[in-house]
């Protein structure tokens, strides 16, 4: 099947004439409609190999027809001429290469023009995931453990908000809540990826410095570093010690979820690649409690597709991230069971 271009419908049956915005949207699936899928998304995502795979799935049941709305549509244009649509893909993602941000705003405005639209993963609550104070906090609400953490809030001149700060040799403090070293600080912003991890001085000190891969490398470690940033506001939490990997989740729907784990960076800071020169991940079965905090996930953040990364410790599963719109790269029964999933997600 030939992939759609931007603005551009493909579909399995002759296209109908999509909603106008005053109808209401489908109840029932009529033969000979089909059902628009709008995915609006940076191009990036949007013509992603993940995304071709689970999008055309979906077009060959015959159900669908699909449109790109293309960078230009979505960067340019008014949201009023935006294509209009019964189903709506669109997530927030950068493009460091061009510098491009996706307008989420934006977007939501078009979703709010159109509310019998089925919106997939929601506009308002993605502005949450952009922030880790309110993804612990919406975490917190629904009863999902994540690290033993404090949050230190700073203003525009880096004083800090709130309760008294204090940083000590091997341990920081805010109020009574202590957290010892080894710790994790974290940017309160989701989108920069610059955590570190400080080591007491009984192992030498330093800190350890994670980032996205750069080639083969994904943290570096730095002897001499041992105090915290106050450049901003942070998270520190608790270092959890989990055997070496990284568990990363993939919801579809609150049902379905499907977990891979790769080496972590915290180990050499090296990347493990196959032959094929991709970093190397491995299938992992979730237990009942894990399923469980993935359905809760999905539904506290109403985010029908969503990753999440969970630290294994001593018997328990914690959250320490949410990321949003996530998709399994290399996976043909992830591909297949996402369509499979989503379509009985619109049609139902």
């Amino acid at each position: 099947m030939e992939w759609p271009s931007s603005g551009s419908r493909s579909g399995g049956k002759p296209p109908r004439t999509p909603p106008t915005g005053e109808e209401e949207c489908y109840d029932d699936v009529d033969e000979h409609k089909l059902v628009t899928i709008g995915v609006c998304a940076l191009e990036k995502k949007a013509c992603s190999k993940p995304m071709k795979e689970i999008l055309g799935r979906l077009l060959s049941f015959g159900d669908f027809e699909a449109v790109i709305f293309g960078d230009d549509v979505i960067l340019n244009d008014p949201v009023t001429s935006w294509p209009k649509c019964d189903v709506l893909i669109s997530f927030y993602s950068q493009d460091t290469e061009t510098d491009k941000a996706f307008p989420l705003a934006k977007a939501h405005e078009y979703a709010q023009m159109y509310p019998h639209m089925y919106v997939i993963n929601d506009l308002e609550v993605q502005n949450d995931l952009l922030d880790r104070r309110r993804v612990y906090e919406i975490l917190k609400d629904h009863g999902i453990q994540t690290p033993p953490h404090v949050i230190v809030n700073r203003d525009e001149n880096n004083n800090v908000v709130g309760e008294e700060f204090i940083e000590g040799e091997d341990y920081v403090q805010l109020g009574s809540d202590v957290v010892h070293k080894p710790f994790v600080e974290k940017p309160v912003c989701g989108e920069d990826h610059n955590v570190c991890i400080y080591y007491p001085h009984s192992v030498g000190g330093g800190m350890k410095q994670l980032f996205r891969k750069r080639n083969d490398r994904s943290s570096e470690f730095c002897t001499g570093c041992n105090n915290v940033r106050r450049d901003g506001s942070y998270i520190y939490e608790q270092f959890l010690r989990t055997a070496g990997t990284d568990v990363k989740v993939y919801t579809v729907g609150p049902d379905y979820a499907h977990a891979e784990a790769r080496k972590s960076p915290t180990v050499d800071g090296r990347v493990q690649r196959g032959k094929d020169g991709k970093e190397v991940r491995y299938p992992v079965l979730l237990s009942p409690a894990e399923k469980e905090t993935a359905r809760r996930v999905c539904l506290a953040f109403r985010q029908g597709v969503c990753g999440f990364d969970l630290l294994r410790c001593k018997g328990r599963s914690y959250v320490c991230d949410v990321n949003g719109w996530s998709f399994v790269k290399k996976s043909v029964k992830y591909y297949e069971d996402a369509a499979g999933v989503l379509r009985t997600m619109i049609l139902t």
